[in-house]
């Protein structure tokens, strides 16, 4: 089984890299993030950043760092479908990428400008409350992600961007131009 961890910054482009895979590729594209929004629903509680983080930590306590990532194998393994190979973002724990790591899989960080990313976030209106900021307000949030709290549970995102395998850069508007790029770096 091929394994992609997928990371970068809010508005890089993750999961349009995990949907050019799934579409063009074959891969089965895992959002950790949605299966910790589906999570959070059931428990009642509106599925924002700060709950999905709350969450994340918990169950990186209790299960080990790489939850997330055995919960996206689990997914693909349940699939009765062929794949290509396995995608799953957002990566945002160190622990995440040493996970991917240990399965023989890669990760790849992806990043671009910070106005461009904000920029990106606004006008994809998603209908998300998390998105609903000023940039100051994003770029604040951002370094609160880069960095964990001294528990290592909790969100660095720095961190796996030190343990990423690939590092790309979408400044560009032409996305075919971006998705090369990546199909070169991955070999594909």
């Amino acid at each position: 089984m091929k394994i992609l961890g997928i990371s970068g910054t809010n508005g890089a482009g993750k999961d349009s890299v995990g949907g050019f895979l799934a579409q063009k590729h074959g891969w089965l594209f895992v959002s950790v993030t949605d299966i910790l929004r589906d999570e959070i629903k059931k428990q009642g509680l509106p599925p924002d950043r700060h709950h999905t983080h709350q969450l994340s930590a918990k169950w990186r306590r209790e299960s080990g760092l790489g939850v997330l990532i055995d919960k996206a194998v689990e997914a693909y393994k349940a699939e009765n479908k062929e794949y290509s190979g396995l995608a799953i973002a957002s990566l945002r724990n160190p622990g995440e990428a040493d996970e991917v790591h240990r399965l023989g899989g890669q990760v790849i960080w992806i990043d671009a400008n910070p106005r461009i990313r904000y920029e990106r976030v606004v006008a994809a209106n998603r209908g998300r409350i998390d998105d609903q900021k000023t940039y100051a307000e994003f770029l604040t949030e951002e370094q609160h992600q880069m960095r964990h709290s001294g528990d290592e549970a909790t969100l660095s995102m720095e961190g796996v961007k030190a343990k990423a395998d690939i590092f790309l850069q979408n400044n560009g508007d032409d996305i075919n131009k971006f998705y090369k790029e990546l199909e070169q770096a991955l070999g594909l």
